[in-house]
């Protein structure tokens, strides 16, 4: 039974796949969430993959030729793969030849011949074997075996936080997407249709059986997106009039689900993409589309082919994680997976540690859509309810390097974090400015939080270094301490339970008044004048910002 918001968010989304750390990191977390020697010489430029799955045996036998670019004078000839156990490499080729290859703790290194700097070389790594699992998909994390409700093959995989290198060997670090984006080609029996991220390039009978299908990404993407969906498909398709024009829209549903989905699906997408090119600029992927596609999980935010399987009801599976009613409106997966494609996708963060980034603003796309539909207050009324999932339990940043994983808070916290700036900042149109800049300044780059942080204040001015450090770095909760002089005609303020010089501005309104503070942890006071005590009212102040309020009555 989900119990609260951060429990639907967690098992929603595969970012739990690999547990908080309770021990001293080990070189295998160095080697898999650091940029290596071995990694740092070379760029991606591409990755074209295939793979043949064979549902009964659950092993799959595939490739993937790496396109690359030579950044450096190599200090050795080690290329780091990264291919997760139980997978093996069974051959590496570059131009005809056969390279060498081992496996050392835990990752796999190929001797590549020296190449020149910014020359372009392409490697062809070969694998196969029994590939991993993922049991509670997707959760855990893995391949995905399993049937649809006739008995039919059904496979995908969800791999975010455990990472690509458990099906495909690849460099499994987000800092490094593919610039010239990707291909994929499946080969599978002729009774199933195969899908993937973007394009359909060719439908290819084997004339053994089976039959190969390619599909390909023109735009940059993470490797953890790059994913395989195969079953008894049915597509119907429409075009989306968006800010850049024309977007194909392709909805990929079992067969026996077709009529239901035709029924539903459209107006949820359409209602998403209008909230969020409003919000937060157009799509970001029209060369490659956009792609919902049904999948035996919850749903993961794989770029340009979104999983789906929300069982076509609003709310999250019959759940709302705000608990304010206002969830059970609209489709929780249709709108947080596709938020993605804007926050995660778009804006991809280099270390796993900044994924605040993908999950906040995100989880703030809710919010943001809401507030679209249903109007400033409902957004307000959704953003204060999914609180009830912040536990406070860890910081959200952990460290750096080592491929470590923050608190879940990184979603409810951190979008109501961004929900406090906008309300203190009392100007939508500059704040939709801000949050539509992000995705202009930083269109389809990979990114460190404090570049967003920094863009974030410079473009509010205002330093809002210290309030990122509260919620993103400490789990206190912010007390906004204040009393009134015995007239009422002065009231006097701070905050406590904070970080050294935590100064989260406020803005205190109703129909005829408002007030605009910036507390500090230092007394302050400010002349009220008539009426403007009641915009001091513990209530409102908690629904609009994420502190604790606490009506001083001792203080002399």
């Amino acid at each position: 039974m989900i119990r609260n918001y951060l429990t639907l968010v967690f098992l929603c989304f595969n970012f739990i796949s690999f547990a908080q750390k309770t021990k001293p990191y080990t070189l295998a977390d160095t080697l898999r969430g650091s940029l290596t020697p071995e990694r740092q010489w070379w760029d991606v430029q591409r990755y074209d993959i295939t793979v043949k799955p064979d549902y009964d045996t659950k092993i799959i036998v595939g490739s993937n030729t790496i396109t690359y670019k030579t950044l450096k004078e190599k200090s050795n000839t080690k290329m780091q793969i990264d291919l997760q156990n139980p997978l093996v490499i069974d051959s590496v080729i570059q131009s005809g030849k056969k390279l060498s290859f081992a496996k050392e703790n835990g990752v796999w290194y190929i001797k590549t011949p020296k190449s020149k700097i910014k020359s372009t070389s392409k490697v062809a790594i070969f694998f196969s074997g029994k590939v991993h699992e993922a049991i509670k998909a997707p959760w855990d994390g893995g391949w995905i075996w399993t049937k649809d409700s006739l008995g039919r093959p059904w496979m995908t995989v969800a791999c975010q936080g455990l990472g690509a290198s458990v099906w495909y060997p690849c460099k499994d670090h987000q800092s490094d997407e593919p610039n010239n984006g990707a291909s994929l080609t499946m080969i599978v029996p002729d009774s199933l249709t195969a899908i993937a991220n973007g394009r359909l390039e060719f439908k290819r009978s084997n004339n053994d059986g089976t039959t190969s299908y390619k599909w390909a990404v023109v735009n940059p993407i993470s490797n953890y997106c790059i994913i395989p969906y195969i079953g008894k498909y049915v597509n119907f398709k429409e075009t989306y009039k968006g800010e850049k024009g024309n977007l194909d829209l392709n909805y990929w549903v079992l067969d026996y689900n077709l009529e239901k989905a035709q029924k539903y699906m459209p107006k949820e997408v359409h209602n998403m993409l209008d909230a969020f090119e409003y919000w937060m600029g157009p799509y970001p992927f029209y060369e490659d589309g956009y792609q919902l596609i049904e999948t035996s999980h919850t749903g993961m935010e794989h770029q340009s082919a979104v999983s789906y399987g929300n069982h076509y009801k609003p709310g999250y599976r019959g759940n709302d994680g705000s608990g304010t009613g206002w969830g059970m409106k609209w489709d929780f997966i249709i709108i947080h997976e596709s938020g993605h494609e804007w926050f995660g996708n778009n804006i991809t963060t280099n270390d796993l540690a900044d994924m605040w980034v993908h999950e906040g603003f995100t989880n703030y796309s809710e919010t943001l859509f809401v507030d679209y539909i249903f109007g400033k207050q409902a957004g307000d009324e959704y953003n204060a309810g999914t609180r009830k999932g912040i536990r406070n339990d860890r910081p959200i940043i952990p460290d750096y390097n080592v491929n470590a994983q923050g608190s879940g808070d990184m979603y409810p916290k951190a979008g109501n974090m961004l929900h406090a700036i906008r309300h203190g900042v009392d100007n939508d149109a500059l704040f939709r400015e801000v949050i539509r800049g992000l995705g202009k300044e930083f269109y389809h780059q990979t990114v460190d939080s404090k570049q967003i942080e920094n863009y974030i204040s410079k473009k509010l001015n205002f330093d809002y270094s210290k309030v990122y450090e509260q919620y993103l770095t400490t789990t206190q909760i912010p007390n906004f301490e204040f009393y009134f002089n015995e007239d009422k005609t002065k009231v006097f303020y701070r905050y406590s339970n904070c970080v050294n010089g935590f100064n989260l501005p406020l803005t205190l309104k109703n129909d005829t008044d408002k007030i605009k503070i910036i507390p500090s942890d230092q007394w302050q006071s400010i002349a009220l004048a008539k009426n403007q005590k009641s915009l001091f009212d513990v209530a409102s102040i908690t629904k609009m910002y994420y502190v604790n309020p606490v009506l001083e009555t001792n203080i002399k």
